[in-house]
């Protein structure tokens, strides 16, 4: 097997501990993933990934295509040894990215044709060619292509989304099963999309036909893209309970922190979000009494730290002044310090969510955790 997936426990509420094994190392689970869109999470070091144990990220299968390519990544060995990455590495096949692109691509049953952001270069993607790039990218586990859907989207269209989808899941099949496996990662595992927007048909049918294909994974798309957060989870949740037990369950593209332990509580064992990195780089950081603005002048003075409950460096360390005058000074450590915090901060719930799993208290957390976080919400 590429990847070996064990259960540890699980919560009445359907949440599990699990421990994911990688080619680049063991993963606990549930598990949150930094998001590296172009192989890089923006304003961190691997170092200081590294430091705040993070050991499996994503990356972006569209980005890296687009720049600096697949074949010179796979010339340089592989993205492993591209970025200096000892984890593993979790590749998105761009689908999501080249769905945002709302007016720039055409979408058949034969693929994507879509317009780079970039340069506005014409760019077909199918679901061959979205193989042949994660292979040359060489990550632990690659996604199949798949066509997300907006929300609001009628039983139609997301019928349609979800079926070209499936086929798309079943051309993919068979280009792993005929190519030769990715010279920088032999044992590449690639997961499978389900789709269905929030109709509960369309998931349990795209569930059952790609379960049926037998993937060693499967994700949970289509979610986080505007519907509100308790249709998210319900969706969720039917989803999960459609999947095989004994397989990991990624949701995609979430959450707030908040919502962290909703997902783990629908069976989510990974999940992964931009907002910890994007809301740092504009100057919104997260704390146990709610999120603050650093910009404000109320903080210009300000000598306690982001958040006097944590334990991270910059907690440890910087006035809630200081960075709040990096921040209007435009100064890269701002962004540096405040991305630091902010993924130290999910990480951290992240940790507690499976130590509280593991001591049977997930429920008190979960209640705990809301209160405080919910409380601090303008």
């Amino acid at each position: 097997m590429a990847i070996r997936f064990e259960i540890i426990k699980i919560d009445p509420s359907g949440a599990r501990l699990g421990r994911l094994t990688t080619p680049h190392g063991t993963i606990d689970t549930p598990a949150f993933m930094p998001v590296g869109t172009a192989g890089t999470v923006k304003a961190m070091t691997q170092e200081a990934l590294e430091g705040l144990n993070v050991n499996l990220l994503l990356a972006n299968t569209y980005h890296l295509y687009l720049r600096p390519g697949h074949e010179l990544i796979r010339r340089m060995g592989g993205l492993h040894r591209f970025m200096a990455w000892r984890g593993a590495i979790l590749t998105d096949s761009g689908g999501f990215q080249v769905f945002s692109l709302a007016d720039l691509r055409k979408v058949n049953d034969e693929g994507v044709r879509f317009r780079s952001h970039l340069d506005g270069s014409e760019h077909v993607l199918t679901p061959e060619k979205a193989i042949e790039i994660q292979r040359a990218l060489g990550s632990d586990i690659g996604m199949l292509l798949d066509e997300c859907t907006e929300y609001p989207a009628t039983h139609e269209r997301a019928a349609s989304a979800t079926r070209r989808t499936i086929a798309w899941a079943r051309r993919s099949k068979k280009e792993i099963e005929t190519t030769s496996a990715s010279e920088a990662n032999p044992e590449q595992a690639f997961f499978a999309i389900v789709q269905g927007g929030i109709h509960k048909d369309l998931r349990r049918e795209s569930a059952a036909e790609l379960v049926a294909l037998d993937f060693p994974g499967y994700a949970i798309g289509g979610l986080a893209v505007g519907e509100p957060h308790e249709i998210s989870c319900e969706i969720a949740r039917e989803t999960a309970a459609c999947l095989p037990a004994e397989k990991p369950r990624y949701v995609m593209g979430v959450g707030k922190p908040e919502q962290l332990v909703d997902y783990v509580r629908c069976g989510a064992d990974m999940m992964d979000c931009v907002l910890p990195t994007r809301n740092a780089r504009n100057g919104y950081l997260y704390t146990n009494e709610g999120p603050l603005h650093i910009k404000n002048a109320e903080f210009m003075d300000d000598p306690r730290p982001i958040d006097e409950a944590c334990a991270c460096t910059v907690c440890r360390r910087y006035s809630r002044a200081y960075l709040c005058h990096l921040f209007r000074a435009n100064e890269i450590l701002g962004a540096i310090l405040n991305t630091h915090h902010n993924l130290y901060f999910f990480l951290d719930i992240m940790k507690a969510i499976r130590e509280a799993i593991a001591f049977g208290n997930l429920s008190r957390f979960s209640s705990e955790l809301q209160a405080r976080l919910e409380a601090g919400h303008p």
